[in-house]
């Protein structure tokens, strides 16, 4: 995945995503900490009204609070952050157990 970012004077940071498959979308982070994410047209050059190396105009927009945002986050995550914490908290604890106890260190 290719992810290129611009300031955009006034509103804030444009982040540029394209996928191995030529899709693209960005994601807007206004200076209030909305988001805003946006569809690029991906239709093969001369099959569509508009070229996709030369589409810079989203087909569409959505518009996501910072709570919004995050759950979203969490979705497209691999593994959700829960399961990642448990997992680190069990090996943590496998760790802890396999370490002898020093006799000479106060509790």
């Amino acid at each position: 995945m290719q992810i290129t970012s611009v300031t955009v004077p006034g509103a804030g940071v444009l982040h540029h995503v394209a996928n191995r498959r030529g899709q693209r979308l960005g994601v807007l982070v206004r200076h209030s900490g909305e988001r805003e994410l946006f569809v690029y047209d991906t239709t093969p050059q001369g099959t569509g009204p508009v070229p996709a190396e030369s589409s810079d105009r989203p087909v569409g927009g959505i518009e996501l609070d910072g709570d919004e945002a995050d759950q979203l986050a969490q979705l497209l995550q691999d593994q959700p952050v829960a399961d990642r914490l448990a997992a680190l908290e069990r090996r943590l604890a496998e760790l802890a157990a396999t370490v002898p106890a020093d006799p000479h260190h106060p509790h």
